[in-house]
This record gives C-alpha cells, sequence and structure tokens, in this order.
C-alpha cells in the first residue's frame, strides 16, 4: 500500500473525493481525525493541501503507523476504530476510508466516532460497495463485507450521525463493468489483491474515467452505482 498509493488510479481518486467533501465544509485549523490511516497517503494529501488543518492518524497495525508517521508527518496514534483513545468532542470531522468493511462491529466504530466528533462535526465514510461484487479481492485485503448506499446511510442514522445535507454517492461507476468481469466472471487463476500499479497506459484510462467522475460530483451531480461509495454524517449540533 505505502509502495503504490501515491500514484495508483484508485487512491488517487478516493483521496481526492474525500478532500472535496472535506474543503467544502471544514475551516482553517480544523481537527481531522483519519481513523484507519493505513499507511498515510490520504494525511500526506491533506496536510499539503491544508496545512492550516489540524491532522492525527489512527491505525491497529504498528507497521502502517510508523510509515504514516514517516510519509505524513503528523501526528499517528496505534489504536482501535472500536475503542479510539481521544477525548469526546475532539474532532471537526472522521474520516474512515474503506475500514468498516473490515471491522466485526461497524456500529460499535460509529459510536466511537460521534463520540469524538465535536457538535456540527462530519464523518466520511467510503466502503467497496454490493454484496454480490464480493470476490477473492476482498478476502485478500482482509474486507469481510461489502455494502450498498442505502445500508451505509441506516447505520449513520441508527449511530446519531444522519446523512443530513449529503445524500452521497457510489463511484468507480465507469470502471464497474471492468470490476465485474474481472472478479465474478473472469477470475485470475492465483488470486491476489487488485491493490497494485497497472502498466502505463490502463493507470492513464482508470485516471481519465476517474477525473470524469470527480468533475460530474464535484459539479453537484451523483453517480447510481459503482463498486465504491462515499457516504457523510453529521453529528447533530443538540442532542
Amino acid at each position: 500500500m505505502a509502495a503504490v498509493e501515491d500514484a495508483m488510479w484508485y487512491y488517487r481518486a478516493l483521496h481526492r473525493h474525500v478532500q472535496r467533501v472535506l474543503v467544502k465544509r471544514l475551516p482553517a485549523g480544523a481537527a481531522v481525525l483519519d481513523a484507519g490511516c493505513g499507511t498515510g497517503g490520504l494525511l500526506r494529501r491533506l496536510r499539503v493541501a491544508r496545512p492550516g488543518w489540524r491532522l492525527t492518524g489512527l491505525d491497529a497495525s504498528p507497521v502502517a503507523c510508523e510509515l504514516a508517521r514517516s510519509r505524513a508527518g503528523v501526528e499517528v496514534v496505534q489504536g482501535s476504530v472500536d475503542a479510539l483513545p481521544f477525548g469526546d468532542g475532539s474532532f471537526a470531522a472522521v474520516i474512515s476510508c474503506d475500514v468498516l468493511c473490515q471491522v466485526n462491529d461497524p456500529a460499535a466504530a460509529l459510536a466511537e466516532f460521534r463520540r469524538v466528533l465535536r457538535p456540527g462535526g462530519i464523518v466520511v465514510l467510503t466502503m467497496p460497495s454490493y454484496p454480490w461484487l464480493f470476490s477473492y479481492h476482498d478476502r485478500q485485503v482482509g474486507n469481510v463485507r461489502r455494502s450498498t448506499l442505502g445500508e451505509v446511510r441506516a447505520w449513520l442514522g441508527a449511530a446519531g450521525l444522519p446523512p443530513s445535507g449529503e445524500p452521497g454517492t457510489y463511484w468507480n461507476s465507469l470502471p464497474l463493468p471492468l470490476a465485474v468481469l474481472r472478479r465474478k466472471v473472469i477470475p485470475p487463476r492465483s488470486p491476489e489483491s487488485d491493490v497494485r500499479l497497472y502498466p502505463a497506459p490502463l493507470e492513464a484510462m482508470f485516471k481519465a474515467m476517474m477525473a470524469i467522475e470527480h468533475a460530474w460530483l464535484a459539479a453537484g451531480g451523483r453517480l447510481p452505482l459503482g463498486s465504491s461509495l462515499l457516504a457523510v454524517g453529521r453529528k447533530p449540533v443538540r442532542a
């Protein structure tokens, strides 16, 4: 992950989507937690884009934490998303990218996200979508579930983080037929994660697809299908 997340089309698109949501909603000096930060690629991008934000990372893996610290240059804490080592109301935003697909109890993690958010704070989630698309790739990266946008919105509502003002969206829509073909119709003989840099023409093709999707979403559009999803919840200002 550390070797590819700054260049691979998927991570570049993921980070761009999250950055777009945060920039629209957070003031200068906002405290932001990346819960499940991995090797720090998103934190590094956000530090460059918004140096005034106070960024913190958390990951369960000591190796990931060490890499994230060295790569992002921000505070990174080892810990679990369902037992966050931070005080109540510590953050204006909590990001969690492709993490709740790997935990046994998403509700426990969301309860912790709500606890550490200040009133009016937001949580930004990304997840792999569609249970029927579960495949060798999910097993290789440790996913235990894929979800629909409606399901994730229901999780947010039940956790007291209603997705008010932000309907959420699928993304990775244009590559969806290719994902279905590879993962369900003609899977590789030696299954392994699809997280890798692809040959330059393929990377360029996927990046072009993602540029089209980003432009549409940035203009206020939504995508009705895709192999990934993004959802945003907000902690009410008043309980």
